[in-house]
């Protein structure tokens, strides 16, 4: 596990604390229609972080080439019709360059900058000249709108329990999926970025907001800057 990361519940525990089992259960929203608007048609994409492929499977249902990446062997079993490449982003350089390069799930909000910033270079230097990188960040309320739950799928309760300082910006949250037959629990580590901050982790990755893609700024879309 990484320091910080925790994860309880039946099946495997990645090292950031996700549940594969858990996650093979999630629903995906509007996440690919998302991408799916923002990027040229039948782009080349490079999915980081893309677990048991939640997004994979509908991004490659619309025509898109997907290059899924996780450090979870157990995650990327799950995954069809994508390549896959067992692998910390952070560490990633695969000598190649895609149309576009996914970073979703809030990694950005990775609590170690170093590894925020690694995650970035890695952005950085698998996209193409005139390519994007689309990122998924934590929406302003995210670490003060807590507790806060919801009803998922099947009677399930996702909640977010809650959110503590532990030192140098960086919370623990800790978060819990009840579902009729099983629960999981995870706790981890998160850095909140104001939009400054974030536009300035970019930059020193070399890129660059060009647009945020939906209103509350969740989704954004970076060039090279």
């Amino acid at each position: 596990m990484r320091e910080g990361y925790e994860g309880t519940g039946p099946g495997a525990i990645t090292p950031d604390g996700c549940a594969v089992e858990l996650y093979s259960r999630m629903p995906i929203g509007n996440e690919p229609d998302i991408i799916a608007a923002a990027v040229p048609a039948g782009a080349n994409i490079l999915e980081l972080g893309s677990g048991v492929g939640r997004m994979t499977h509908p991004l490659l249902e619309r025509g898109f080439t997907v290059t899924a990446v996780d450090e979870s062997a157990e995650m990327l079993e799950r995954v069809r019709g994508a390549r896959t490449i067992c692998s910390p982003i952070e560490d990633l350089d695969l000598g190649e360059k895609f149309d576009v390069v996914m970073l979703a799930s809030f990694l950005v909000h990775a609590g170690d900058a170093e590894v925020r910033r690694g995650l970035l270079r890695t952005c950085a230097r698998h996209v193409v000249e005139g390519g994007q990188v689309l990122i998924q960040r934590e929406g302003a309320d995210y670490h003060t709108n807590v507790p806060r739950e919801r009803v998922g799928p099947s009677g399930s309760t996702i909640r977010l329990v809650s959110s503590e300082p532990v030192g140098d910006g960086v919370n623990s949250v800790r978060a819990e999926y009840e579902f009729p037959d099983a629960v999981w629990t995870q706790t981890f580590l998160a850095r909140p970025l104001t939009q400054e901050q974030f536009e300035e982790a970019l930059g020193e990755a070399g890129l660059k907001v060009d647009r945020y893609l939906t209103e509350d700024g969740v989704w954004v879309r970076a060039v090279s800057g």
